[in-house]
């Protein structure tokens, strides 16, 4: 168990480097720049840390360390847990910037500074990894430096099941998401903890299940087995797939696009008894009259 304290410590590392350098970002940047490029590439080399030292574990501890999943998911719970928390706004993630460009929360520089943040900072927590993993500080190290080199595709079935099966993943974290973003942060946090949670339980042996091109990117892409439109296919048109339609399904409309709902009718949000139309109704019709008499006086004689 000693090779799992020295990730969990890592873990807590990782939190606290990202932490102190958001608030330095917000004490010395602007509100724009530190909510598009800071925020979020603090927020993306958090996640890329965390996830490729979990990812390692899964691939190594059932063997090399004597745990079982239920260790790691329970860990990926508690990460996503705390990145909820302290991400402090931020996405890390493509398809959840490009959603908010489409919900016109967002314009197109700011949503373009959100993804260059995002490609550096998955890109800089790649290399953090790796350096700190050339220190081979456990045995899970070691045997992760001698694979590394080989390291093959997270895509473990056919390419079409492959894309499908990350953009369902990506539609429902959506559509989970997209219900919850007004909600309390006490609400959000965990409920999009356990939707992580079970997509990465139900659909880790196919994909990986990332739905978050940015993460995938920096993890599998460099891996032999699968080539680079096979990859692009699965974890960036896949993902983006299932965001457009969790979108639809919810709003009925694409905002940036058209304003015309399609799915959904638009209703009154207070309905009036029919009863009570007609009295209304009837007893304007007198007025009317009245005033009609008013208006245009018979000549008198």
């Amino acid at each position: 168990m000693a090779g799992l304290n020295v990730s969990i410590a890592f873990f807590f590392l990782v939190v606290g480097v990202c932490q102190a350098l958001r608030w330095l970002s917000k004490r010395f940047l602007s509100p724009g720049a530190y909510g598009c490029l800071a925020r979020e590439l603090a927020g993306s080399l958090q996640l890329c840390t965390s996830c490729l030292e979990l990812r390692m574990l899964v691939e190594i501890g059932p063997w090399g360390g004597g745990f079982g999943l239920d260790v790691v998911l329970t860990l990926l719970f508690l990460l996503f847990a705390v990145h909820g928390v302290s991400f402090d706004g931020a996405s890390a993630n493509p398809t959840v910037s490009l959603q908010e460009f489409l919900l016109l929360e967002s314009d197109l520089a700011a949503t373009a500074a959100k993804l260059l943040a995002q490609g550096v900072g998955t890109g800089t927590g790649w290399a953090v990894t790796k350096l700190y993993w050339s220190w081979e500080l456990t045995h899970f190290h070691l045997i992760q430096n001698l694979i590394a080199s080989e390291c093959s595709s997270s895509i473990r079935t056919s390419l079409h099941h492959a894309a499908f099966v990350e953009g369902t993943c990506s539609f429902l974290f959506h559509l989970v998401l997209l219900k919850l973003r007004q909600s309390h942060l006490m609400y959000r946090v965990p409920a999009l903890a356990a939707t992580v949670t079970f997509l990465t339980y139900a659909a880790g042996p196919f994909t990986g299940a990332f739905f978050n091109p940015a993460l995938a990117t920096a993890t599998t892409f460099h891996c032999s087995g699968s080539s680079f439109w096979d990859y692009t296919q699965v974890y960036w048109l896949g993902p983006l797939a299932g965001m457009l339609a969790a979108l639809l399904l919810y709003q009925g409309n694409i905002p940036r696009l058209f304003q015309k709902n399609l799915f959904y009718s638009q209703k009154s949000k207070y309905k009036i008894p029919k009863a009570r139309v007609a009295a209304h109704t009837e007893g304007d019709e007198p007025r009317q009259k009245r005033k009609g008499e008013k208006s245009n006086p018979q000549p008198r004689t």
